[in-house]
């Protein structure tokens, strides 16, 4: 029996994935924690938890170096709110372009103008004239599931795309329209695009890439849309980029106090992943992540271990969590041997300075060893965590 410790709400589809050898809140040593948004750091996580998966992308809300050095899991899911970023995009597109907000904003002034308001409705529509995007120029930075989305479905609707990203994936440019042009660097974006939607993660490198110097080589009055983080932009740079119209518009859902204030800025309070589909694709994904670890070990979607998966037939597995140092398979496997015990498969990988490897037992473990076998593997040096499964 596994015990699965929830917060938040967790969508109903995700829950039944657990099968009736699961339990739900019923433990204070639960096996592995789901969430959502709430915020773990000052938790205190029971030694028994081994995963815990975030049904989103992000994971701000987890301690994940604390959790790591303890050898536990951390799952996100990404690309299970994709499409509803896509649509939220291509919805703040279109509606950017025909000046949609300021013209609702508009005519609800009219309240209280009676017979007056379709006048008064035809005289100040001028104000609101916009352009179609069909035949403009989108430049699309980063191309996952989210940007492979976007690029298709603006090609669909009239748009000429172009994308950038350095680390595309085979898988990623399979999906892309071959009518959709690759740029060969970031500021071939820049100097042509009409409109720059950024899907890229917050990372050293990344953070405060759209700043002073990306904004003087745009073209005038560039369209921005962040839907990914809003650290990518520096706001300091944005103000004055706008001050002077050489960014006609910054459309985000990471707003900021300061953001708020600023001209020419649609900010929507992050509602990327805010529909019924993306909560239920979210959640049972996390759970799958969740109930696969702790069957079989193999691990997918980590963002603190290496994805690994094997095979599982039924065999007694081995799976370790230690640090990527050196000799650390040959210990655990001549441990195995010493004590006659045969490896049927064996897996590894690494992820910056820690590594997992999975073993699968020939003919089982011996009943003498069992019991000190992964008490025994533990006390090798850099082995964090052991579990027979």
């Amino acid at each position: 029996m596994y015990s699965i410790r929830t917060y938040n709400s967790i969508a109903k589809r995700g829950l039944d994935v657990f099968t009736d050898n699961y339990e739900i809140n019923a433990s204070d040593y639960p096996d592995a924690i789901l969430l959502r948004s709430y915020n773990l750091h000052e938790e205190v996580i029971p030694e028994s938890v081994k995963a815990i998966a975030r049904a989103g992308a992000g994971v701000n809300n987890i301690p994940v170096d604390r959790l790591t050095e303890e050898g536990i899991v951390v799952f996100n899911t990404p690309g299970a709110n994709a499409n509803a970023v896509k649509e939220l995009l291509l919805m703040s597109l279109i509606a950017t372009s025909r000046h949609l907000v300021e013209a609702v904003s508009w005519t609800k002034s009219l309240i209280g103008e009676g017979e007056n308001v379709p006048k008064l409705v035809e005289n100040g529509k001028k104000q609101f004239v916009g352009t179609e995007i069909s035949g403009k120029k989108l430049g699309v930075i980063g191309v996952g599931k989210v940007g492979v989305l976007v690029a298709n479905d603006a090609h669909a609707l009239g748009m000429e795309v172009m994308v950038y990203d350095p680390f595309i994936s085979v898988n990623a440019a399979w999906q892309l329209s071959r009518n959709i042009k690759r740029a060969e660097s970031v500021n071939e974006i820049f100097q042509s695009c009409d409109y720059i939607t950024i899907h890229v993660p917050l990372t050293s490198e990344t953070k405060g890439m759209l700043n002073q110097n990306a904004f003087e080589i745009m073209q005038n009055h560039v369209h921005i849309f962040n839907f990914s983080r809003g650290e990518l932009v520096n706001e300091d740079d944005l103000e004055i980029a706008l001050q002077e119209r050489k960014i006609a518009g910054y459309i985000t859902d990471f707003p900021t106090e300061r953001i708020l204030q600023m001209k020419n800025v649609v900010a929507l309070p992050h509602l990327g992943a805010s529909t019924t589909e993306a909560e239920e694709n979210c959640a049972y994904m996390a759970a799958n992540q969740i109930k696969e670890y702790l069957e079989t070990g193999n691990i997918q979607n980590s963002v603190n271990f290496p994805n690994i998966s094997m095979p599982y037939v039924g065999n007694k597995r081995l799976s370790i969590i230690h640090k990527n140092i050196p000799n650390m398979v040959g210990q655990i496997t001549s441990y195995l041997a010493n004590h006659s015990i045969n490896i049927a498969n064996m897996v590894n990988g690494s992820k910056g300075a820690f590594a997992y490897t999975m073993i699968d037992i020939d003919n089982g473990i011996p009943s003498e060893v069992r019991n000190e076998l992964t008490v025994n593997i533990s006390r090798i040096n850099g082995v964090i965590k052991v579990r027979i499964i």
